[in-house]
């Protein structure tokens, strides 16, 4: 089976583009849901991350996101050892995921594959992209915040430019009728390089 690597800036619509991938039967896992899952579920996480950030870092045994968020935002380092401990943990759970589904390849949809340089854990890696004035609305309307809060957001991105490069796959997201039929193809593609 082969793993393949779904990622994207913010505002791309790489939710989206899984969605699609999922509506073919492919098997998806969401990083971000499942980090937020084991934060809540796993002692050990929990703990670390107490130690890490403080007991504030909990409220009555839910994570605190806005705490957490404040915390790191500006703090690079800080931001890197909370990665350091739920990386691992997301890491080590998408495996035993992947290990027990029935799909000639599986997509792990996760925001950082190339800032966090681990692109060399997946087979393929599929990047969606879109116009930057595009995103920039989808966030704000998403997220109900301000362009320069989106863009505070992006500056902890690598530039799509750079991505692209890294990518095996690229899916230019700004019709949704054409990235559908972008996502057929491909899948077309990944079953048959998958089976080879």
């Amino acid at each position: 089976m082969k793993i393949v690597g779904l990622t994207g800036g913010i505002g791309s619509g790489k939710s989206t583009v899984a969605q699609m991938f999922m509506d073919l039967g492919v098997p998806v896992y969401d990083s971000d849901v499942e980090a937020k899952k084991l934060m809540h579920s796993s002692k050990k996480l929990k703990e670390e991350i107490i130690n890490l950030l403080g007991e504030d870092a909990y409220q009555e045994d839910t994570l605190n996101r806005s705490f957490i968020a404040q915390k790191v935002f500006n703090d690079p380092e800080l931001l890197e050892q909370l990665n350091g401990i739920v990386h691992p943990a997301v890491r080590k759970h998408f495996l035993a995921w992947a290990d027990i589904q029935k799909a000639p390849y599986v997509i792990q949809e996760t925001a950082l594959i190339f800032e966090n340089g681990t692109q060399d854990q997946y087979d393929f890696v599929i990047l969606v992209t879109a116009p930057l004035n595009t995103r920039l609305q989808r966030v704000v309307e998403r997220d109900g915040i301000s362009e320069q809060q989106v863009l505070d957001r992006m500056g902890n991105q690598m530039d799509d430019a750079q991505k692209v490069d890294l990518a095996q796959f690229c899916i230019v997201n700004t019709d949704l009728e054409t990235t559908k039929n972008k996502v057929g193809e491909l899948h077309a593609r990944l079953v048959t390089l998958s089976s080879s």
